[in-house]
């Protein structure tokens, strides 16, 4: 809930001097020539003083209702958000197929949270253990091609929505590939697919077959070889979710939750839990239960393979927040 905002009434002024029309009798000669050269008697002084008085406290009330606008939570906006229009993401893209892109500033490098070292450490450590391995990454940063090395004999995959870091970046193993993904639910639409996700029986762990889900958070449009591979390890670090009409990770963590069921013992690590949606989701789909281990904004997840359970979570550990 957005929090309580204090109204402000602005003071009742009263003056507190008080004017004369009329010069004292016994007055000196000199100071009634003075008096009779004012051309600002008190009556005319008084509404003036109260008007620029007012003014200032108009201009103080304004300065507050600014401020206050700008200090309101992130979070409201989530609960408050539409409903989602299209059933899946690649319905989202056929939709959008025919229509021109529109160009957008380059901001991912400016926009892109960089892994601490302990974050990374977390993170190298893990591939070390697993190594060689399945590594599926949902994002793309100069410091993941560093995985690739460590992961040497293993599949390491990378998907990226964000054209420009593709260019800027280039795979230089055999055994690393990158691919262009499109991600269309923007994040102010998570509190929606939440609650689609908690009431649709598709939504659930037993079904395996993402491709032919018709859950909203399934994403089906992926290469063929993210479905047919069983994965040790996933990354969900994209997209970039960083405002409410960017791409949101809501259907990267569904997604990397059904994916670590069907294979494995899969790690799922979850970058920026600090963010509302991160945490959200994190908690509904990969469970408290199964968190291993954190560093930084880094949460490891270990979740058992091959599982016929119809809940993501047992009762009680599941969260809301």
């Amino acid at each position: 809930m957005p929090p309580e905002v204090s109204h402000f009434r602005a003071p009742q002024i009263t003056p507190l001097v008080q004017f004369s029309t009329t010069a004292a009798s016994g007055s000196s000669p000199k100071f009634g020539r003075a008096a009779r050269r004012m051309k600002f008697p008190g009556k005319t002084l008084l509404p003036v003083l109260v008007f620029i008085l007012s003014c200032l406290s108009i201009l103080r009330l304004l300065k507050i209702a600014i401020t206050t606008s700008h200090s309101a939570s992130p979070a409201s906006a989530l609960s408050s958000s539409l409903q989602q229009e299209c059933s899946s993401p690649s319905e989202c893209s056929e939709a959008t197929s025919n229509e021109p892109e529109v160009s957008r500033p380059h901001k991912s490098s400016a926009n892109a949270t960089l892994l601490t070292p302990k974050e990374f450490k977390l993170l190298s450590n893990l591939i070390t253990r697993k190594a060689p391995c399945n590594l599926l990454v949902f994002g793309l940063q100069s410091q993941y091609l560093n995985l690739s090395s460590i992961n040497a004999g293993g599949v390491t995959l990378f998907l990226e929505d964000d054209p420009y870091k593709i260019s800027e970046i280039k795979a230089d193993s055999n055994g690393t590939r990158i691919y262009k993904v499109k991600h269309q639910a923007p994040a102010k639409k998570a509190y929606s697919l939440l609650k689609h996700a908690r009431g649709n029986p598709a939504c659930a762990p037993s079904t395996s077959l993402l491709q032919q889900s018709t859950c909203k958070l399934a994403l089906r449009n992926l290469p063929k070889e993210i479905y047919q591979r069983k994965w040790d390890v996933v990354v969900v670090d994209g997209p970039i979710g960083d405002g409410p009409e960017a791409p949101g990770r809501m259907s990267t963590i569904y997604t990397a939750s059904m994916l670590a069921r069907v294979g494995r013992t899969t790690d799922v690590v979850v970058h920026d839990v600090h963010r509302t949606i991160e945490k959200w989701f994190s908690w509904e789909f990969l469970c408290e239960e199964n968190l291993v281990s954190a560093r930084g904004k880094f949460w490891n997840f270990r979740i058992p393979g091959q599982s016929n359970s119809t809940r993501f979570c047992s009762p009680e550990t599941v969260r809301i927040e």
